[in-house]
């Protein structure tokens, strides 16, 4: 009662209380609403986002004509990755093109696009399926007829597996017309630059003479590796001299990081490996005993090869199976027997062999009326005309198909998922004889089938494999996680981590200039997390344990260095330029080792200090010549040469792998003739492959972000 009172009495300070809650709470909300929404971007070029909805859709989209084009049904992580790639790469190349387009007024109309299509030639056109039997060639007129009969097609009397074709085909397109705009505005866009790219007759006879003129010489040269590393002095000073006089090679555009990681990846152990052999044992006693539902009964074995009811080729088994199977009788088990090529344990049994056609020329008529009783009774009517003697092509385009045949060959389903209806009209394919008819019912449909040749007579084999691989039990797993997650708890520092890794059974990998844009680390699949983790991380921080692979790896990642977008230090790149500067000063000394010979003869030189010589010839200007003595290409002995008098020893020279001396003692002119037009053609031909790289230039101006790894 006193605390109902109590109530009573603030019950007027308690509405403003709880008011001025609810304004808060509602408020804050309204505050939510009215701020810019926070738009999750996948990347950006020119200041323009494009999120990450976007680049999903346009993966989707890439995705679905890469499996309409290829015939697959699904693709596996390191193709798709390449599809993710692939996608960020053109959108980045289209943007970067259509920018500049947009400032010089670049366009390209319908009428250009009709008259690539009408033409025919482009290479992106052979991409499709749009070609004429005969000659592969594009078919403009087979496109036109597509797009007319996808415009008046009835969806709702079409079978799904046209409709769903008919559908990729059409999505496939659209890709392909998008694609031609693109890359006609980027061919506009390179005709542009490489016409302000040009030759001249002095150009021209420039690179004649330096490709013509061949020269034979003997050369004498002190390899920088004579004098030990170590006994040259490179001050601090000087590797920082010259860090500043090449400042501009050591930009760095994007951020990279530094990490030391450990990936642990967890095998059988011998008592997993023993139960495995165990159950394999006791399903090859079974296999042994009696015939059974071998499709069924290999699915319940675990195996990794399923049983198919058809005879396959010897090279569509697996390796270890195809090589014992000449020593294994009819309806005879061989096995179980360890393979390690592929950490498997098997056992086979061959149940028939037979010669039989490798490829198989077929034709079909499809037929579906409005319900299956209706398609049976035309179905059943169609094969009574066949059978009296009906025209096989005729019937078929009396029911809207051409009844041309195709050609099958083993390749096509061997080793695919073949089962259902699939495996019914193999089946049917694979065992009629030529000119047979077969009507089979197939889903909600029926085929009338008929075999019009068959040739490539190879022997084929019905095996049952029984293929175990070698895997680890869940209480291997467990432990080798208890193990790892204990040592991850007890040194959460990277010190720690490279002290105690080696000792507790570990090795500590390390990664440098790790990029976002990568898929993974370590090569290791599923390590996306981790990726993240890296990039949004504090230098020496440690993360959690990753649980990554194919469910058999588990990985810690240490942030070990951050390379910002700029220029890389001094101290990151002081082994390569303390590299250069002992080769330079290896050069100085050479350089007045080989000059204090007064010679008139390579000869001459060999009584000095670790001196090699080597004779080379048809030395060109135009190409640098290969010095096997030093085992290095010398593009100065060309340039040098080229310009050397005839016996003359030359000045000590500075090269790639040592200081030499060259003399040259023949010259000759090869036997062609200048053409002036030739030569200037190839010279912009040349400066057309380098303006293909403006691109390059385009992108590094873009300020482009590439921030897909949050989210892909």
């Amino acid at each position: 009662m006193a605390t109902l009172q109590n109530i009573r009495t603030k019950g007027p300070l308690l509405v403003i209380v709880i008011g001025l809650a609810l304004f808060a709470f509602i408020a804050g909300d309204a505050w939510k609403v009215l701020q810019p929404h926070q738009v999750q971007d996948a990347g950006e070029v020119n200041g323009e986002a494009l999120s990450a909805q976007e680049y999903q859709a346009m993966v989707e989209e890439y995705t679905e004509v890469v499996k309409f084009s290829s015939g697959m049904k699904s693709l596996d992580d390191e193709q798709t990755n390449q599809i993710k790639d692939e996608v960020w790469r053109s959108y980045v190349n289209n943007k970067l093109i259509e920018n500049e387009a947009k400032k010089l007024g670049l366009t390209v109309s319908k009428a250009e696009i009709q008259a690539i299509i009408d033409a025919g030639v482009n290479p992106i056109l052979q991409q499709t399926p749009f070609r004429n039997p005969q000659t592969g060639a594009f078919d403009k007129d087979m496109l036109k007829k597509f797009l007319v009969d996808y415009a008046k097609m009835d969806k709702k009397q079409m079978t799904p597996q046209y409709l769903e074709y008919y559908e990729s085909l059409h999505k496939f397109w659209s890709f392909i017309e998008k694609s031609l705009t693109q890359s006609r505005l980027a061919e506009k866009y390179q005709a542009l630059v490489t016409k302000a790219l040009f030759s001249n007759s002095v150009e021209a006879q420039a690179a004649f003479d330096a490709r013509v003129n061949q020269m034979d010489l003997l050369l004498a040269a002190v390899p920088y590796s004579s004098i030990v590393d170590s006994t040259v002095v490179v001050k601090d000073s000087e590797i920082k001299d010259l860090y500043n006089k090449k400042k501009e090679q050591f930009k760095q555009y994007v951020e990279t990081r530094d990490v030391k990681y450990i990936d642990v990846q967890v095998t059988a152990s011998a008592e997993d490996k023993a139960a495995i052999q165990k159950e394999v044992a006791e399903y090859t006693n079974q296999l042994a005993a009696a015939d059974v539902d071998y499709t069924s009964f290999i699915r319940t074995t675990g195996s990794t090869y399923p049983y198919v009811d058809i005879p396959y080729t010897k090279k569509a088994l697996p390796t270890d199976i195809a090589a014992r199977l000449d020593s294994v009788s009819m309806g005879q088990v061989y096995g179980p027997y360890y393979n390690a090529g592929d950490n498997t344990i098997n056992s086979f049994k061959v149940l028939a062999k037979e010669a039989a056609a490798d490829s198989v020329e077929f034709r079909q008529i499809q037929v579906l009326a409005a319900d299956a009783a209706k398609t049976k009774v035309l179905a059943d009517s169609i094969m009574g005309a066949l059978k009296a003697g009906g025209d096989f092509a005729a019937i078929a385009k009396k029911y809207g198909q051409t009844g041309d045949a195709n050609w099958m060959s083993s390749a096509n389903y061997e080793n695919a998922q073949v089962d259902g209806d699939n495996l019914k009209f193999l089946k049917a394919v694979t065992s009629l004889g030529v000119n047979e008819l077969a009507n089979l019912s197939l889903g909600q449909a029926n085929v009338i089938l008929q075999v019009t040749n068959k040739k490539g007579v190879q022997d084929k084999y019905k095996v049952a494999v029984i293929k175990r691989a070698v895997e680890f039990s869940k209480d291997t797993y467990n432990k080798a996680y208890n193990d790892f997650s204990q040592f991850v708890a007890a040194n959460p520092t990277l010190d720690k981590l490279t002290v105690n890794a080696e000792e507790a059974g570990y090795k500590l990998l390390e990664r440098k200039d790790l990029y976002s844009s990568e898929h993974g680390i370590g090569g290791v699949r599923g390590t996306k997390e981790a990726l993240k983790w890296i990039f949004a991380a504090k230098q020496g921080e440690v993360s959690g344990l990753y649980e990554c692979g194919e469910s058999d790896h588990m990985m810690v990642v240490a942030l070990a260095g951050v390379t910002e977008e700029g220029y890389r230090s001094v101290d990151q790149v002081k082994d390569q330029l303390k590299a250069e500067l002992i080769r330079d000063k290896k050069a100085e000394k050479l350089i007045a080792q080989l000059g204090g010979v007064k010679a008139s003869s390579i000869e001459q030189f060999k009584s000095v200090a670790n001196v090699v010589t080597d004779s080379v010839k048809h030395v060109t200007f135009a190409a640098p010549a290969y010095v096997a003595a030093l085992r290095s290409s010398e593009p100065l002995v060309g340039a040098y040469a080229s310009v050397a008098q005839l016996n003359q020893v030359s000045a000590p020279i500075k090269g790639n792998a040592g200081v030499f001396v060259l003399q040259v003692f023949a010259k000759e002119k090869l036997n062609e003739k200048f053409d002036v037009r030739a030569e200037e053609n190839t010279i912009e031909s040349m400066h057309q492959r380098m303006a293909s790289r403006f691109v390059n230039d385009l992108y590094l101006k873009a300020n482009v972000k590439d921030k897909r790894y949050l989210f892909f």
